[in-house]
C-alpha cells in the first residue's frame, strides 16, 4: 500500500492538469492523488502551472516505445515524451510520461526500497526530463539528480541514488 506523504513545500501552489491514464494489469499502481502530489511538489520550484499526460503500461508497450523512439529492446520503467514546439498555442503543455507498471515493482523489490519511494522517484524523473533536464553526461547527470534528491526529501523520501 502506498502512503502519501504530505510535500514540505507548498505543492498546492501549481496549477496542474493531470491526466492519467491506466493501461497495466498490475494492481500495485497508485492512485492519481499520489501522482498529482508527486507531479505538483516536482513543479513546484520550477512551474506555477503545468498540464500533462501519465500513462501506465505493462512490459510489451514499455519495450515497444522504447524500441521505437530510443532504439532500445526492453522494457524501461520510465518515458518522457516533451510536448515540444508548443509554446506559444498550450504553454503549459509538458508532454507525457509513460510508467512501466511492472518494472517499477520489480526495481523497488530488487533495490529494498518501499514501492512509494520508487514510483515517486520515477515520476520526479520524468517530470525533471519534460522539463529539460537529462543525464547524458557526468556534468547534467549531476544536475539533474540533485533537483531529484531535493524534491523527493521534500516529500519525505531517501536519497534514491544513495547505495
Amino acid at each position: 500500500m502506498v502512503t502519501r506523504p504530505a510535500c514540505v513545500i507548498e505543492a498546492d501552489s501549481v496549477d496542474l492538469e493531470l491526466h492519467l491514464q491506466l493501461a497495466s494489469a498490475a494492481l500495485e499502481v497508485p492512485d492519481r492523488t499520489f501522482f498529482a502530489a508527486w507531479v505538483a511538489c516536482a513543479l513546484t520550484l520550477l512551474r506555477d502551472s503545468a498540464e500533462l499526460t501519465i500513462r501506465i503500461v505493462d512490459e510489451a508497450e514499455a519495450r515497444q516505445l522504447n524500441r521505437r523512439w530510443r532504439g532500445r529492446d526492453y522494457a524501461t520503467n520510465v518515458l518522457s515524451f516533451p510536448a515540444l514546439g508548443l509554446a506559444d498555442i498550450a504553454p503549459d503543455m509538458l508532454g507525457d510520461i509513460v510508467i512501466c507498471a511492472p518494472v517499477v515493482i520489480a526495481e523497488a523489490a530488487s533495490q529494498g526500497k518501499t514501492s512509494a519511494a520508487h514510483w515517486s522517484h520515477l515520476t520526479v524523473h520524468g517530470v525533471l526530463h519534460l522539463l529539460g533536464f537529462d543525464h547524458e553526461d557526468e556534468q547534467s547527470a549531476a544536475v539533474m539528480e540533485e533537483h531529484e534528491r531535493v524534491i523527493l526529501a521534500n516529500l519525505g523520501f531517501a536519497d534514491p541514488y544513495r547505495a
